[in-house]
């Protein structure tokens, strides 16, 4: 091929590989911190200089580039020197769902083969020597907060035990030097939840990783102050960082040298009292952790000072946004899957906007957002053909953007049935209005077909969640003789709302019916009221659990 400019004889080829997200933050932020809980402060400085040191351990395992090295661990200074020590010395990171059941963990290890395993204290009872027999480890470097050794400990093979982490980093050289590579190398690999089968492996280039910093920084940073990533901001994850790299962001953060804070475990407590103390200003989460943490403040008399949070993984329903507004959180919404490494649409704030009321305010943070820069999203009917932009045909939403897994690993038929038509299947329906505004209606699995009509479940649960006295709900479809399916709603309770009646909840349904915000034949015919609702391993809603759970009941 002929290059169509004239370049120097010795102009460097930039690749885009994760090296290249610390350029900046080791020129201006050597100084800037990084927070383990209680446990461990250090600079920006020292992160660079244990990268090196974890490169020099793997370094001396006679490992070959492509190699998988699996990491099990909280989130915590561990897993952020992981995120790059691994995919920069060409080797791949495998970040390993602990809240998956421990047989779902064991095959994520078993089929992703990583030579290591990085694991922490508190896994070591899923790890038991015969489940490694004819394993691909060869070797398992032990972390714990207290620095003791696992000798003697049940189910860890001593021949493959390296030793512990920070007393190998205490015995390694802090200069290394990451060499340039293809910048389309794997460099990431993590298994979905699998709850409608075995996990699957999605995985990341160095390009897709390091466009998708680019891309977060950029989306983000054009928001205003009081909504957007600024200079300044205090970044703490409270998605986990073993799932969908903690939703790309300490990559972002890393490479704009913002302080950062990794909680460890989440402990609704610990969260507060960081958020607190450590003055943390931006975070992300699923709507389960928001929760958690209202109900915390509420207990402990304490208010948020314009925390901004990014709510992802499950729908921000209105009414937990107008209690997490009310309590001081700017929340609003960030949609993705696993499959797109996550960020695909975010909730648009301008300079220019109106003033609105509370309700406003939450239906608008609610809604799925609009695309982020370098996304193409469509709606297409059942045959393929892309819908208009008039915010009434719903569809399944269809992605093009470079940071899209292009299969699964070591899965490519799955990946076929991905990108069927030369885009990525979500497998959600839903809505775009003129503005470019997306609504996800529902999951594709997860509508209700009732009377040759779809329900969408998600818009039941936004009208149900207005009703000062739920806290979670999660509505399914049941079998009807008549119907074909009709709308089960399942409801937890706050607390001190015990006097609260089915029919006061009913009522809710049936006034919007009235209205004309949901179909009649949407209005829920059982209500179960229970202490709380399945969830994955990730804190969504788990539907096929429920499904399960009520398999045998029909609609009265």
């Amino acid at each position: 091929m002929i290059n169509n400019y004239n370049a120097a004889p010795q102009a460097y080829n930039f690749p885009l590989t994760i090296k290249q997200l610390l350029n900046r933050s080791k020129t201006t932020s050597q100084n800037e911190e990084i927070v383990y809980a209680d446990k461990k402060r250090m600079t920006y400085s020292e992160l660079f200089s244990r990268i090196a040191k974890l490169a020099n351990v793997l370094d001396g395992l006679n490992l070959e580039k492509g190699d998988v090295v699996a990491v099990m661990d909280w989130d915590s200074h561990r897993f952020l020197e992981s995120y790059f020590a691994i995919p920069m010395s060409q080797y791949v990171l495998q970040t390993v769902n602990i809240r998956l059941s421990p047989e779902k963990v064991l095959y994520t290890i078993n089929h992703a083969k990583p030579k290591v395993l990085l694991l922490n204290s508190e896994f070591a009872p899923m790890v038991k020597d015969y489940q490694f027999e004819n394993s691909s480890i060869e070797h398992i470097i032990w972390l714990d907060d207290n620095g003791t050794s696992s000798e003697g400990v049940f189910g860890i093979s001593q021949e493959r035990l390296l030793g512990e982490y920070e007393a190998l980093l205490a015995d390694a050289s802090d200069e290394f030097e990451f060499q340039d590579f293809d910048e389309n190398t794997i460099a990431s690999t993590f298994y979905t939840s699998g709850t409608t089968g075995n996990p699957k492996g999605v995985f990341f280039s160095h390009r897709q990783l390091v466009l998708h910093a680019l891309a977060e920084a950029a989306t983000l940073g054009v928001l205003p102050q009081k909504q957007g990533l600024v200079l300044g901001d205090v970044y703490m994850p409270m998605t986990p960082m073993f799932h969908v790299l903690a939703w790309g962001f300490p990559y972002t953060a890393t490479m704009l040298g913002m302080k950062q804070v990794y909680p460890g475990r989440y402990a609704p407590d610990v969260l507060l009292n960081l958020i607190e103390t450590e003055k943390v200003s931006i975070t992300h989460c699923v709507p389960t952790i928001l929760q958690m943490l209202l109900k915390q403040a509420e207990a402990e008399g304490k208010r948020f000072n314009g925390l901004k949070m990014i709510i992802g993984g499950s729908r921000l329903t209105e009414g937990l946004a107008k209690t997490a507004l009310s309590a001081g959180i700017e929340v609003y919404t960030g949609y993705g899957m696993s499959e797109t490494a996550p960020l695909i649409s975010l909730t648009e704030f301008r300079s220019d906007d109106p003033e609105m009321s509370l309700e406003e305010e939450a239906k608008r943070r609610s809604l799925t957002g609009k695309p982020v820069i370098m996304v193409e999203a469509k709606i297409w009917d059942g045959d393929g053909k892309a819908l208009p932009q008039d915010g009434k045909q719903t569809g399944e939403l269809v992605l093009r953007a470079p940071w899209l897994t292009q299969s699964y690993f070591k899965n490519a038929d799955a990946g076929d049935e991905l990108w069927v038509g030369g885009y990525m299947h979500t497998e959600d329906i839903a809505f775009m209005t003129e503005d470019g505004t997306l609504k996800i209606t529902d999951r594709l699995k997860d509508v209700i077909k009732s009377g040759g009509e779809w329900i969408s479940s998600l818009e039941i649960e936004t009208i149900l969640s207005l009703h000062p006295a739920v806290a979670d709900v999660a509505v399914i479809g049941v079998r009807d003789e008549k119907w074909g399916e009709r709308p089960l709603a399942a409801i937890v309770l706050k607390p001190n709302c015990e006097d609260v009646t089915v029919e006061d909840i009913k009522a809710i349904a049936e006034k919007a019916a009235e209205k004309g915000m949901i179909p009649k034949y949407g209005v829920p015919e059982q209500y179960k009221i229970v202490d709380e609702l399945p969830k994955t391993s990730v804190g969504k809603h788990d539907k096929k659990v429920m499904r399960e759970m009520y398999a045998g009941q029909t609609t009265i």
